[in-house]
């Protein structure tokens, strides 16, 4: 990375921080910025070693006046927001840096250049890129921390950046973006970060939206010209009209697992806005084109169509405007609860697409491809991707609530009790019921509150154009009766639509038998009919890493996919897996190229779903340049695994993986299972017990409002381990299976031959890496020297850091490196200039925390909102929190 690319990097930063701090100065006056920089100067030091300056700083912090606590975390959470601007900014610059690793990204044309040296024919790349399947799935799990109103305000300020960078021969214009980067970073300061209520699933959605609108509508057209430009010089063709190799499906509105918020009722609305938004949307797309289009040379299939008229292309383009007003209009009504008395209004794709595509075969017929190949082709493009629904919503529910369906039903049929028959009776009853004409429900059933929103969800479902609903997910699936369940209340409720039924496998478990399970599926030929051979699976990453430890959890997801790979190959059925990562490493986080080029041999053919979450979804979509060079990922790497896939694991290798994930797995059970101390002190070093007054989401933090960490969902779990820098759940166990092997004759050697050869492994160690420079074992014995008593805590939690620097010592002995992120240097860097402003607001954490505890949570409004104020300014400094 060269020295020029560092520099704009700083100059960013350096820009953002002094208007941050001449806002402060203004606010609060110079001798409050004062304050701030003592803090920042103490934490700079201390983490140059300086013990007197750590302690220093602690003190400093302690002796603050209760007045200055919130605006002193507000300071350093703004700093730490502004640094994300920058670091995004250079992003969209700098396309090369998105994981700051030197050529590990490789860009399209690189890759097309490659795949043709391997022997793939230009037709061949084309007809990949025309039918591969990629759709990136919006789900709003709760870790963005930001409100919509400040991501609004920041983008305004990237822009400035982006102005004042643009403005070396036109000074005029760098002082005016100047100015304007003031009165932003001003209202910035002077805007409330934290929520005062947590977000409506219509709210999520609602954001969602916003992130297609502002970014999305862009990006979109934009990928697709730059992959026709890049298909011209390689293939000499263009990307098919209607192909699409990225969608956007979403989650919000439609995911009701323990989510007692999304309701029915919520998913009609969601539906509604996402057809009013992309009504609004392709109104201004059509005035323009309306605008533009004013030749009146045309072919005669579209003067047949228009008339005699002098401009064809504007008649056309009128009486779509017409409807597609009507549809706006329509939607409005509909969510207002009002009648619709207009005209026709848009209600598939098709009726959208033929007459844009009419125009666009016309144009080319006489001449006027340029004209053609302008905007018209990027609303064709918007159209392919986006339909007239601007994403496929996803519906998901977990499986005992379509068991308990069944079981009330059954009971009122006077058939017995579904939840007693063993699995082979369950299977014989569904099949003869989707097998049956006759309905199996009766129309007047009296049946619980919680299931008749079960079947409400149905009759949704029932009213609505298979077009706008993606995939139904059963969560907690274990055997083919879950899924068959699904089909047959579809077949009941849901009318003519039949979705994609997907099984979610996510514990150990589950993982460890979804191979047999979608084997003994798909053997039953009453299934088969339903599913037009193709079969959708998702795999869950958050839970399984909770129940068993990450390292055990990212091999048996491993192994699940190569089964449920070789299954379907068996079956002749064409799968697509699902991939249900999170931002963070325990949750199956990580770079998206090197993740999907990790999956086993063939269980990425050209088409693969994933899930975008919460605050990753602005860091990769929010700006165009960003959501851009997001696109050219996933394409990239779907596009490589499938026509340059990775070579199997050698059969040595596997046997490796398997040992070092039972040595793993019985460490992590060790501790989070058996460990009688382990609860306890997750309960007091972490800020679990005041997560939920964080209003960042629509979902309760727990499945069960009883019980204890089993119950918490697996975002606070691993938010809350992150807030105290110990990142616990994405290496407990690690340390002691790698420890171990390197002990053992030939184990360096043989880890070291993985690390080269084997993707899987070498992207699991290039995680391992990132998350231990993340982590602080220093910060974590600040929280527990200040919230815990109990010395056989206090003992554990010693032992935690013994394995953690275990697991540093071993890492680095595989990498044969020094110090971590040796070979990132630009990730180091990120995090070094980060931990200055970060190290303040752990201390006042740790600090609020015990306050909070000494007055049973009865603090001033104040306080709580600074200790809120920590929990997201954390979070933005570490990023990839959930």
């Amino acid at each position: 990375m060269s020295h020029d690319l560092h520099e704009s990097l700083r100059d960013n930063v350096r820009i953002l921080g002094d208007s941050l701090g001449r806002t402060i100065a203004d606010d609060l006056g110079q001798g409050f910025v004062d304050k701030i920089e003592a803090i920042r100067a103490h934490a700079k030091k201390g983490r140059q070693g300086d013990v007197l300056y750590q302690r220093e700083l602690i003190d400093y912090l302690r002796q603050l006046p209760e007045k200055d606590l919130l605006p002193v975390t507000r300071a350093f959470n703004q700093f730490l927001n502004l640094a994300n601007i920058a670091e995004q900014h250079y992003r969209a610059r700098f396309r090369r840096v998105e994981d700051y690793k030197p050529g590990s990204q490789p860009v399209l044309g690189e890759l097309l250049a490659r795949a043709r040296e391997a022997g793939n024919s230009p037709r061949k790349l084309v007809e990949t890129l025309a039918t591969m399947r990629v759709e990136l799935v919006l789900t709003a799990h709760p870790t963005e921390v930001i409100r919509r109103t400040l991501i609004q305000k920041y983008d305004a300020i990237d822009e400035c950046l982006s102005a004042i960078e643009g403005s070396e021969d036109y000074p005029e214009r760098g002082t005016r973006a100047q100015g304007r980067l003031e009165e932003l970073i001003s209202q910035a300061w002077h805007t409330d970060e934290i929520r005062h209520e947590r977000p409506t699933p219509v709210d999520e959605a609602k954001w969602g939206f916003a992130v297609i609108e502002n970014s999305l509508w862009q990006a979109v057209p934009d990928f697709h010209r730059d992959l026709d430009n890049l298909l011209l010089e390689t293939a000499g063709e263009r990307l098919p009209l209607d192909a699409a190799p990225l969608r956007y499906a979403s989650w919000m509105g439609g995911d009701r697992d323990g989510n007692p918020n999304v309701t029915a009722r919520v998913t009609r609305e969601v539906l509604l806005l996402g057809r009013w938004m992309a009504a609004d949307l392709y109104l201004r797309d059509l005035e323009k084109l309306k605008t533009e289009l004013s030749m009146w040379k045309a072919n005669s299939a579209l003067k047949a169509e228009a008339g005699e008229v002098a401009e064809p292309y504007r008649e056309l383009l009128k009486r779509l405007l017409t409807r597609m007003e009507a549809t706006r209009d329509w939607a409005k009504a509909k969510l207002d609860g009002a009648n619709h008395n207009g005209g026709p209004i848009i209600e598939t794709r098709d009726q959208l697409y033929a007459p844009l595509l009419a125009c666009y075969r016309s144009l080319c017929d006489v001449g006027l491809d340029t004209i053609a190949n302008g905007a018209l082709l990027d609303t064709l493009r918007r159209v392919a991707v986006f339909g007239v629904t601007l994403t496929k919503l996803d519906l998901r529910q977990e499986a005992s609530r379509h068991a308990q369906v069944l079981e009330e039903l059954t009971e009122a049929l006077a058939l017995g009790h579904y939840r007693d028959w063993d699995e082979e009776r369950r299977q014989a009853f569904l099949l003869d019921e989707l097998a049956s004409r006759r309905p199996l429900i009766p129309r007047r059933w009296e049946c619980s509150a919680e299931s008749r929103e079960v079947l409400d969800t149905f009759k949704v479902i029932a009213q609505e154009h298979s077009e706008a609903l993606g995939t139904y997910i059963i969560s907690m699936a274990a055997q083919p009766s879950d899924v068959l369940t699904v089909a047959l209340l579809m077949k009941e409720v849901g009318g003519e639509v039949s979705l994609p039924i997907a099984p979610l496998f996510e514990t150990l478990n589950d993982l460890d038998h979804a191979g047999a399970v979608i084997d003994r599926l798909l053997a039953l030929p009453g299934y088969r009919a339903l599913i037009d051979d193709r079969q959708e699976v998702m795999i869950g990453y958050s839970d399984s890493a909770k129940d068993a430890g990450q390292l055990a959890a990212a091999w048996a997801q491993y192994r699940a996919q190569e089964s449920l790979v070789n299954v379907c190959e068996s079956h002749s059925v064409d799968l697509t897996l699902f991939h249900g990562r999170g931002g963070t490493v325990g949750r199956g986080g990580g770079p998206a190229h090197a993740a999907i080029l990790s999956q086993p041999p063939g269980s990425v053919n050209g088409s693969l779903r994933v899930t975008e979450q919460g605050e990753m979804i602005r860091f990769k979509f929010g700006q165009p340049e960003i959501a851009l060079r997001s696109m050219e990922i996933y394409a990239c790497a779907v596009l490589e695994a499938t026509l340059l896939p990775p070579p199997a694991p050698e059969p040595q290798w596997r046997e490796e993986m398997d040992q070092l994930a039972k040595v793993a797995h019985r460490a992590y059970v060790g501790v989070v299972r058996e460990d009688p101390d382990f609860v306890p002190y997750f309960r007091a070093v972490t800020p679990e017990g005041v997560l939920g007054r964080l209003p960042l989401g629509s979902r309760p933090t727990k499945r069960r409002q009883e019980g204890g960490v089993e119950t918490l969902r697996a975002i606070p779990w691993i938010f809350a381990w992150t807030q105290i820098r110990l990142m616990l759940p994405a290496w407990l166990g690690s340390g002691e299976a790698f420890t171990r092997r390197l002990e053992q004759p030939g184990g360096r050697e043989v880890l070291q031959e993985m690390r080269n050869h084997w993707p899987f492994f070498g992207t699991y160690l290039d995680m391992l890496e990132m998350l231990l420079a993340k982590a602080d074992v220093s910060i974590a014995a600040y929280y527990e020297h200040r919230l815990v008593d109990e010395p056989s805590l206090k003992t554990l939690g010693g032992k935690l850091r013994e394995r953690f620097a275990q697991l540093e010592v071993a890492v680095l002995d595989v990498l044969q490196q020094e110090r971590l992120l040796e070979n990132t240097p630009l990730i180091r860097q990120a995090i070094d200039v980060r931990n200055p402003y970060i190290d303040p607001l752990h201390g006042l954490q740790a600090e609020l925390l015990q306050r909070n505890r000494d007055a049973d949570g009865v603090i001033s409004a104040d306080l709580s909102r600074a200790l809120m104020v920590t929990m997201a300014g954390i979070a933005a400094g570490l990023r990839n929190t959930g």
